[in-house]
C-alpha cells in the first residue's frame, strides 16, 4: 500500500517522487509488483504519470521488468551487492581521503551533529532515520572535497543500494542490542576528521564498507541458502 497522494493533474516527477519514497522507506519492498492502475488509484492520479514514473524507477535502477509481472521494485542479490559496494569502497574511500585534507572545525561539529541524530535514530529502531542521517553525516565529509561530480555520483549509489542498505540496519540491530555496528566507524570518522588524518579516515571508511558488505552478504546466502565465490 503506497500512503503518498498526488492531485491528478501534477506531473509524472511527483508521482515518480510518491514511488521513490515509497521504495526508500521500505514501505514497497524489493519484489513488489507496480501495477500502473492500481498505483493510479492509491496516488490519485491517471495512468499516463504512473507509466513515466516507473520508466523513470526503471532507468534510476530501483525498478526492474520481470517477466509474466511487468515492473517490480528492485529485488537484492548478492552479485549486485558485490558489485555496487565495490565500487562504493573505491569511491568513497577517496571521497573520505580527500575530506578529511580540507575539512573545516564547523564542518566536523555539523557531522557530530548528525551523529547524534543518526544514534537517537538508531535507539529509537528507526531504520530510515538511521540511514538518512548516516548520509547526511558522510555526505558534509565528502563535500569538503571539493569535487562535486564525485559527490553526486557517491549518492547515486547509495539510492542504487538504498534496499540493500535497509536491510544492512536490520542485521546489524538484531546482531547488536545497541547497535553499535551503525554507529562505531562514524565516531572513529569524526575523530579522524578533526584529527586531520587522512589515512585513518580512509582505512575507517574501507573497513566500514566491507563490515556492511560482509553482513549482508552472510544475510543474503542465509535467505538464499547458497554459498556465493
Amino acid at each position: 500500500m503506497i500512503t503518498g497522494r498526488v492531485e491528478p493533474t501534477l506531473m509524472a516527477d511527483q508521482v515518480y517522487g510518491v514511488l521513490r519514497d515509497a521504495i526508500m522507506s521500505g514501505e514497497l519492498p524489493g519484489g513488489a509488483r507496480l501495477r500502473v492502475r492500481d498505483v493510479a488509484a492509491q496516488v490519485g492520479t491517471s495512468v499516463m504519470p504512473v507509466r513515466e514514473a516507473i520508466r523513470r524507477l526503471e532507468e534510476a535502477g530501483l525498478a526492474e521488468r520481470v517477466p509474466h509481472k511487468g515492473a517490480v521494485v528492485k529485488s537484492v542479490s548478492v552479485e549486485e551487492l558485490v558489485d555496487i559496494y565495490d565500487v562504493r569502497r573505491l569511491l568513497e574511500v577517496e571521497a573520505a581521503r580527500l575530506g578529511v585534507a580540507s575539512i573545516s572545525a564547523d564542518d566536523c561539529d555539523r557531522m557530530q551533529v548528525e551523529f547524534e541524530s543518526m544514534r537517537a535514530a538508531i535507539d529509537q529502531r528507526h531504520v530510515v532515520g538511521h540511514i538518512d542521517r548516516d548520509e547526511a553525516l558522510l555526505a558534509i565529509l565528502y563535500r569538503a572535497a571539493g569535487n562535486r561530480v564525485l559527490v553526486d555520483t557517491i549518492a547515486g549509489l547509495w539510492s542504487h543500494c538504498r534496499l540493500y542498505k535497509i536491510m544492512g540496519a536490520h542485521a546489524a540491530l538484531e546482531q547488536a542490542a545497541d547497535g553499535d555496528a551503525l554507529w562505531r566507524y562514524q565516531a572513529e570518522l569524526i575523530d579522524a576528521a578533526r584529527r586531520r588524518d587522512v589515512e585513518t579516515a580512509a582505512s575507517i571508511t574501507a573497513m566500514s564498507i566491507t563490515a556492511v558488505t560482509d553482513r549482508l552478504r552472510a544475510a543474503l546466502e542465509a535467505e538464499s541458502g547458497v554459498h556465493a565465490d
